[in-house]
């Protein structure tokens, strides 16, 4: 599909509006980020941007922008698209309809520093409507997949030899990553 036909199925032209809105952080308004990672959804990209922001710390709302005209996915009014930071990371959420799907070809991949952190983060995500993947891959309700990587993991495979083998085979069968199990299989 051209690029053209993609965005006539979801925003006509010149229906790009910025209306009031509470939700304006006026600092993330002033200056968008050069680079931004662009998230399609059916119609709910806001209550997406409100759970990631409400569940990663360094996240934040930005701007919400109402379609100033009916569009084929929507109505005037609604919420067209939403800019957020969610772990440090600028977005926008776009409520293009239902053309497009998530698939694991993308995937935010969140550090952790212990079990606590992967068990806050995955149970987040998952006990939202999501689901369980495999080697700390999950996918939240609206579809976007998650790597939950304890650091102790990556640092395990990075050490290379027989220590990152072992932590590689203790990880293959996981759902959640087990740091305990990943650090002890490390040690051998």
């Amino acid at each position: 599909m051209e690029c053209e036909e993609a965005i006539s199925l979801s925003i006509p032209a010149g229906a790009v509006s910025s209306l009031p809105d509470t939700d304006r952080n006026e600092a993330e308004e002033a200056h968008m980020a050069k680079n931004t990672i662009c998230l399609w959804y059916d119609k709910d990209a806001e209550a997406a941007a409100r759970f990631y922001t409400q569940t990663f710390p360094d996240s934040a709302m930005g701007r919400i922008t109402r379609a100033p005209g009916d569009y084929p996915s929507g109505k005037k009014g609604d919420v067209l698209t939403v800019e957020f930071t969610v772990a440090g990371v600028h977005c926008l959420g776009l409520n293009g309809g239902p053309a497009f799907q998530h698939d694991e070809a993308f995937s935010f991949q969140i550090a952790t520093d212990d079990q606590e952190e992967t068990d806050r983060y995955w149970n987040a995500i998952v006990g939202n409507g999501g689901q369980e993947s495999a080697c700390g891959w999950c996918k939240d309700k609206w579809g976007v997949s998650w790597q939950i990587t304890p650091r102790a993991l990556m640092e395990a495979l990075a050490a290379g030899g027989e220590e990152a083998k072992r932590a590689f085979q203790a990880m293959m069968p996981m759902k959640k990553i087990d740091v305990a199990r990943i650090e002890a299989a490390r040690r051998g």
